[in-house]
């Protein structure tokens, strides 16, 4: 990424490249469905050992490396401090370098390609590439709580502000995709994919797919209304003064799950001793994390050794550290003040009732592209068969248990939305 988008510099002032759904390789297209399905297909031809089958044969995968995938916003926060504390290393496992990708869709087919094996992904994503393509993989822990934001033009006061104009999504399969469909029709708005030259009326809000990293330039330069999308870009966007946080994903619904972290059954069945230790890895650096914000904004900066992502330390303390949320919920942005939130926060345990719920939204949410497989899932059974949850109940207990991360002793809990 060579235009920086986190000051008022001419690189702002750019018009990047903004996609209809119809004919761009931003989200998920009708030509990258057909190519990560190619993939899968070959990938599924292979055979697979059960967990228990793998264990009982001595398979331990110490030998293969973590190849992380990541795109430069703090929903990867895990994953990068788990590598930049040597926390992998500690597990007895080997960690290459991580690898930065632009775009959800980058990262998916590279993960399908076997290019990276431990990655964070959308939470609606996986539904997609366990269902929709039919990739056996399956989450193992969640990655963040919260962490995400709809930002619009200073001039926009209001939500219904939006009519007649154009909003950004980082990917079809999101929930910023969800949860801006669920506050346009709370307000009476309606979300259309229309091409660059459709007309938009007045009670529409038309979505496009459009890289997390394009979506600050792309506001500046006012070829979009406003964007929803995972931090560190709605700070971003504040701090370049070219755009102000209207709403937190987390104050509509409350301590949700952004990413995840996502292995594939493969390795989760014939190495079942790796994906132990890898999800213990990222488990221990949500709690380090939890306790040294300032120090992750350093690490992750581009102040930061390894430069793991392009971002000021200055962008990412505002959001790792959140010490202005309280402005924010005297300013009435944050609805929920009894909610008790800060912008970003750290929790791995992956909750059966958000992953039904989740199910239940997403086929209530437009998505472009070969989505029929949608109407036939079942919340319950998704819970069941798209999580395990072994792995990181382990590695919660191996540090004290869930409490040390506000979690209930029985791993439930009530989903709260409230738009």
């Amino acid at each position: 990424m060579t235009d920086s988008p986190f000051a008022p510099t001419a690189s702002l002032r750019k018009t990047p490249h903004v996609c209809a759904s119809s004919a761009c390789d931003c989200g998920l297209t009708r030509r990258d469905m057909l190519r990560l399905s190619a993939l899968a297909g070959a990938a599924v031809a292979a055979p697979f050992l059960s967990a228990g089958d793998a264990m009982a044969q001595g398979f331990k995968g110490d030998d293969q490396p973590v190849k992380i995938g990541y795109l430069p916003i703090t929903d990867a926060t895990p994953l990068l401090i788990a590598h930049a504390r040597g926390l992998f290393d500690k597990e007895g496992l080997r960690a290459e370098a991580p690898r930065m990708f632009r775009s959800w869709a980058q990262i998916v087919e590279a993960f399908v390609a076997g290019q990276v094996n431990v990655i964070h992904l959308l939470t609606p994503a996986t539904l997609w590439v366990r269902y929709g393509s039919k990739f056996p993989a399956k989450i193992a822990a969640w990655n963040h709580i919260n962490g995400s934001a709809l930002t619009v033009l200073p001039e926009i006061s209001k939500l219904a502000d939006l009519g007649g104009k154009t909003v950004a999504v980082p990917f079809w399969y999101s929930i910023h995709n969800v949860l801006l469909q669920d506050m346009l029709r709370a307000e009476g708005l309606t979300a259309v994919t229309r091409a660059a030259s459709g007309a938009i009326g007045p009670k529409e809000v038309n979505l496009v797919v459009l890289a997390p990293a394009e979506m600050v330039s792309a506001l500046a330069g006012k070829s979009i209304a406003g964007f929803i999308v995972a931090e560190p870009f709605n700070a971003a966007a504040e701090i370049a003064g070219v755009g102000k946080v209207l709403r937190f994903s987390g104050d509509v619904w409350k301590d949700h799950a952004c990413c995840v972290t996502f292995l594939a059954e493969r390795d989760i069945a014939e190495k079942p001793e790796w994906a132990q230790r890898v999800t213990t890895a990222i488990v221990k650096a949500q709690l380090w994390t939890r306790d040294n914000r300032l120090d992750a904004a350093r690490t992750l900066s581009n102040a930061g050794e390894r430069r793991y992502t392009p971002h000021p330390p200055q962008t990412l303390a505002k959001v790792l550290a959140s010490t202005d949320y309280a402005s924010y919920e005297a300013s009435g942005v944050v609805r929920h003040k009894g909610w008790s939130q800060r912008r970003i926060d750290f929790q791995p345990y992956p909750f059966a009732s958000y992953t039904e719920q989740l199910v239940r939204a997403v086929q209530g949410t437009k998505v472009e592209g070969d989505n029929a497989f949608l109407r036939t899932l079942d919340p319950k059974f998704v819970a069941r068969d798209l999580v395990d949850d072994r792995f990181v109940r382990k590695a919660i207990e191996s540090v004290g248990g869930p409490q040390v991360f506000g979690v209930s002793a029985d791993y439930t809990r009530r989903e709260t939305i409230s738009v």
